[in-house]
């Protein structure tokens, strides 16, 4: 009789419901077999509740394939709110049909599987290119506008020239085809690649600037107005990467332009 250990080797082998081995091991009447199981079709169950979502996230890209166009990417940004730092931006092309187990939103992936879903969307992917605009130019021009120019930027530095662009609720001045989706990081692949792209290097952006200006709390808020934040900003004052026509740092700074929100 083979082992539970054996069993359980086998069990990972497993993934149609219709294997004829499920009868078999159903039949041990041992209950760390039967744990086993149950725990083995739990997982199976999991992953194709996983495939059908990442599937589904998949229905503006498969529009897209069957015009012929291939190389598509995905647009986001993350960092429109925050007091501090920069907007940055992300353009992401993924090979044809790729789907990346637990690639969703970056909001919705818990923040210690933002580095391992980045990393093999970075492996993975056929082309990244990222676009960053500084507090000056968002100060200059506005948080809408800055934005605008950081998604042309990340278009601009992909190494392959896409076909077409899926973009998380923005219209931008190119003159490839463009598709604006609402809530789009939470409904294209593309654009979720792009969102966990464009967080995890905004928040490593946040986390240099917490070691060169402490006390603010730039590597846990990333720059957003925290109690941790704005204490620091009673206390110790502006920095220079404080975005001076956001409030309160307008206020405190005297300066006059609209930020654009």
């Amino acid at each position: 009789m083979a082992t539970i250990a054996e069993i359980k080797a086998q069990l990972q082998e497993l993934t149609d419901p219709l294997d004829p081995r499920w009868a078999e091991f159903l039949s041990d009447s041992r209950s760390g077999v039967q744990l086993a199981i149950g725990k083995r079709q739990r997982e199976i169950e999991a992953d194709r509740a996983e495939d059908a979502r990442l599937d589904k996230m998949l229905r503006y890209e498969k529009e897209l394939y069957l015009q012929g166009i291939d190389l598509i990417a995905g647009i986001d940004e993350v960092g429109r709110g925050p007091l501090a730092g920069p907007v940055v931006a992300a353009a992401v092309i993924l090979p044809k049909n790729l789907k990346i187990k637990g690639l969703n939103d970056s909001k919705k992936i818990p923040k210690r599987k933002h580095q391992e879903i980045y990393e093999m969307v970075m492996a993975q992917a056929l082309a990244v290119g990222i676009g960053i605009k500084d507090q000056t130019v968002i100060d200059e021009v506005n948080i809408y506008e800055a934005t605008k120019l950081a998604m042309l930027e990340a278009i601009s530095k992909l190494p392959v020239r896409p076909q077409a662009l899926l973009i998380d609720a923005m219209t931008l001045d190119s003159p490839l085809p463009q598709q604006s989706i609402i809530k789009g990081d939470a409904n294209s692949l593309s654009i979720a690649a792009a969102s966990i792209v464009a967080k995890v290097t905004r928040d490593q952006i946040m986390a240099d600037y917490d070691s060169q200006y402490p006390g603010y709390g730039f590597a846990q808020n990333a720059g957003y107005g925290t109690k941790a934040h704005l204490e620091g900003l009673k206390t110790l004052g502006v920095t220079p990467i404080h975005r001076k026509t956001f409030e309160p740092i307008k206020s405190m700074t005297g300066v006059t332009h609209d930020n654009g929100t």
